[in-house]
């Protein structure tokens, strides 16, 4: 699947994380954010949007160097930068959907780092149903008014610009009358209200948004009128196959740290590896970590090759996430007292794959449009 000049891009980003990323997490982690500065640095090296064409900043890479930034950064322990969010999942819609002149505007920036993205779905009684979303955004003139409040939102203190989710046709009901408009940052009625404290990911800036009469010009509708739903719709296979690869990244991790403590570990006068009890837990591990790897990578192949994998990616996501939770508690356990200390990076690990489950869809949501694609509801 990879050829030399992957593994060429490989190498000079993991000498990037080494050196720029690594150092620096536990800074990050107290702060609660991710510098701006880290940003522009990714952007400067090619790490962020490679596969944007030339003339808007990036490089035109194949999907591939999407997946390798994802993978060494979910390794590395910098899932929450979330900075895979903002290049394959956000700048996406910009790309797919947005005017020449959007893309002139935002792109190039969003390549080199000086524009972060967020994307503004869930709101405080929605969740995963965005068929609920109750924002609006209301026609005047050569603006439109946006209202509304949306939770939850990764990169939501660093965004330069968001992309939002808004009822546009209030008669038209459910899924339908939904349109996406971009906001720059500083446009008046845009408010970020808060960083949202969490159990895990503490690096990730994930805000409470809010619009009170915040205009915006007509020009910042992204793709077509009331048809923001489906536009949604066309890109989150890709967004569920990303978050897939960070959980599958970090099971893998987590279980090579933990063969790494277990065989060093002594107890009783012998490695805790070699306890048939431990022994058999980490085998298991391993097996549910290569089935994994194999139904995602061969997931990966089909998706650059343009196949619609809804229902797969949808049993990748929610197997997947599962697992690699099951994987976290596993190793922990393996670390007895230690594990659930700061210093030992398997605690932090365990804190930051408990929210992959959720985001993105809910594992359960998963089951759903799983069942409905095989007839069962």
């Amino acid at each position: 699947m990879y050829q030399a000049e992957h593994n060429i891009f490989r190498n000079a980003l993991l000498k990037f994380i080494a050196q720029e990323v690594t150092p620096r997490l536990d800074e990050w982690e107290h702060a609660g954010i991710y510098s701006r500065d880290i940003w522009r640095k990714m952007g400067e090296a090619g790490f962020l949007c490679p596969w944007l064409p030339e003339e808007y900043g990036g490089c035109e890479a194949d999907f591939l160097y999407s997946v390798i930034i994802t993978e060494e950064m979910g390794r590395a322990g910098a899932a929450a930068m979330m900075a895979s969010l903002h290049s394959d999942i956000i700048v996406p819609y910009i790309y797919h959907l947005g005017t020449e002149e959007q893309k002139q505007k935002w792109l190039p920036g969003c390549a080199s780092g000086e524009i972060i993205t967020a994307v503004a779905m869930t709101e405080p009684n929605t969740g995963s149903d965005l068929a609920g979303i109750k924002a609006s955004a209301v026609r005047d003139g050569d603006s439109y008014i946006l209202n509304g409040s949306k939770i939850f939102i990764s990169n939501g203190m660093n965004c330069g610009l968001v992309i939002v989710a808004a009822r546009t046709d209030k008669t038209l009901g459910g899924a339908k009358g939904l349109s996406l408009f971009v906001v720059e940052e500083g446009t008046p009625g845009f408010i970020k209200v808060k960083k949202l404290e969490k159990m895990g990911l503490n690096a990730q800036d994930t805000a409470e948004l809010l619009f009170d009469e915040c205009r915006i010009p007509a020009s910042n509708l992204l793709g077509r009128e009331n048809q923001g739903f489906y536009h949604l719709m066309e890109h989150l296979q890709a967004e569920r196959l990303i978050l897939t690869i960070y959980g599958q990244a970090m099971a893998e991790t987590m279980l090579e740290q933990t063969i790494r403590y277990t065989k060093e570990r002594m107890a009783f006068g012998k490695p805790i590896a070699t306890f048939q009890h431990n022994a058999f837990k980490i085998v298991d591990m391993a097996t549910e970590i290569k089935i994994g790897r194999a139904f995602m990578d061969q997931l990966i192949v089909r998706h650059m090759n343009g196949e619609a994998l809804v229902t797969e990616i949808s049993m990748a996501k929610s197997w997947i996430m599962e697992m690699a939770n099951r994987v976290a508690y596993q190793c922990v356990q393996l670390h007895g007292g230690y594990g659930f200390m700061e210093e030992y990076p398997i605690s932090r690990f365990y804190r930051d794959i408990r929210t992959f489950p959720i985001f993105g869809g809910t594992t359960e949501i998963m089951k759903v449009i799983i069942a409905k694609n095989m007839g069962l509801s």
